[in-house]
């Protein structure tokens, strides 16, 4: 193993670099400062990211950092849940199709390494770089995986390892005009100045209730804007639950939009009030101000780097409200809101200025 003590210079002979990437928009959107930060080190270095079916339509002709993704089929532990089941002739077919690549640098940007460091090993690659927990196999070289660091840092400091220096610490988004033509589809051009709301996310412990979202909804209505509440179809129920309490109109946009023209809408907004959730981190990247309700613990690993444009607020519920488990130390099977603590008054307050200040 190279040590991380020694080793922060520039590797010769760097062509092709795969960056194993296998989930969400989240979690894609967190590592474009590390790969801007490999495109400096790195300018004439192709950047293959191995990803989902999804990163295809949201980033072919999309500029950026990456010049080409690869999808990777379902591997039990990368992009799939541990124990999935696997089509194994398919994925050995993929494997050797990636060290046909001949890559000369492969990096595991997917989490702590247990199944993603074998995966990166067999692409064949000349180098590897990845992180590590203590249950993971090593890469040639690693940094440990610590649970509370900023997404955006960790992967920064990862990259840091192969001499590529911080360009940025803002993940930023490249916004098309088909973006904004879709977004025009499903929302008027005439509708200013837009607010969004989001009342999902992924984990029903990070959602603020919806009574609350409607009245922060109402005060920006009420203030001049144009309401739209924005979700997947499987968080319509939210969006519905919002619209319902609130007393102005406001538009349902729940699986109306792909990740495209929510990036089009998302960029058309002054303002987005919001769970911890992909769009909140969309947003930031078109460059939206945000105001969004965040857990203690992720506001660590997930939350904004400024307070200009950007405004958490903090909820520092670490025990179960149903049981009182310390979910530091220990889990349970409760999925009751850990963030419902925070008052309908102080996210009012900076949507408001927000609103004041970015809404002409």
């Amino acid at each position: 193993m190279l040590s991380a003590k020694t080793f922060y210079k520039i590797l010769p002979g760097i062509n092709k670099i795969a960056v194993v990437r296998v989930n969400g928009l989240g979690d894609y959107l967190f590592i474009i400062p590390a790969l801007y930060a490999l495109r400096a080190a790195y300018p004439e270095a192709e950047i293959v990211l191995l990803g989902k079916e999804w990163h295809v339509e949201f980033l072919t002709s999309r500029p950026g950092p990456v010049n080409r993704v690869i999808v990777v089929p379902p591997v039990s532990g990368v992009g799939t849940p541990p124990g999935s089941v696997e089509d194994m002739e398919q994925n050995e077919q993929f494997f050797r199709q990636m060290r046909r690549e001949k890559f000369d640098l492969a990096i595991q940007m997917h989490g702590g390494g247990r199944y993603s460091n074998p995966f990166t090993a067999r692409l064949g690659a000349r180098t590897t770089l990845g992180l590590r927990t203590l249950d993971a196999p090593p890469l040639d070289l690693w940094i440990p995986y610590i649970m509370y660091q900023s997404e955006v840092l960790r992967y920064l400091e990862l990259v840091s390892l192969v001499g590529a220096p911080v360009v940025t610490v803002e993940p930023t988004i490249t916004v098309m005009p088909s973006d904004i033509e879709e977004s025009y589809r499903v929302v008027a051009e005439t509708e200013h100045p837009l607010v969004a709301i989001h009342p999902g996310g992924t984990d029903p412990r990070r959602h603020w209730p919806t009574q609350r979202f409607a009245v922060v909804g109402d005060a920006l209505a009420a203030a001049g804007a144009s309401v739209v509440v924005i979700g997947t179809e499987d968080e319509g129920y939210l969006v519905r639950s919002v619209i319902a309490h609130m007393k102005y109109p406001a538009q349902d946009l729940s699986g109306k939009l792909s990740i495209n023209g929510l990036t089009g809408l998302l960029a058309r907004c002054v303002l987005l009030i919001a769970n911890d959730a992909d769009p909140r981190h969309l947003a930031e990247a078109v460059g939206t101000a945000t105001v969004s309700i965040y857990w203690c613990g992720n506001l660590i690993t997930t939350g904004p780097m400024r307070r200009t444009r950007h405004r958490p607020l903090i909820a520092w519920q670490i025990h179960c409200p149903i049981c009182g488990i310390d979910v530091q130390h220990d889990q349970c099977e409760h999925r009751a809101s850990f963030v419902a603590t925070v008052p309908t008054e102080d996210v009012l307050e900076q949507a408001l200025d927000l609103f004041t200040m970015y809404g002409e």
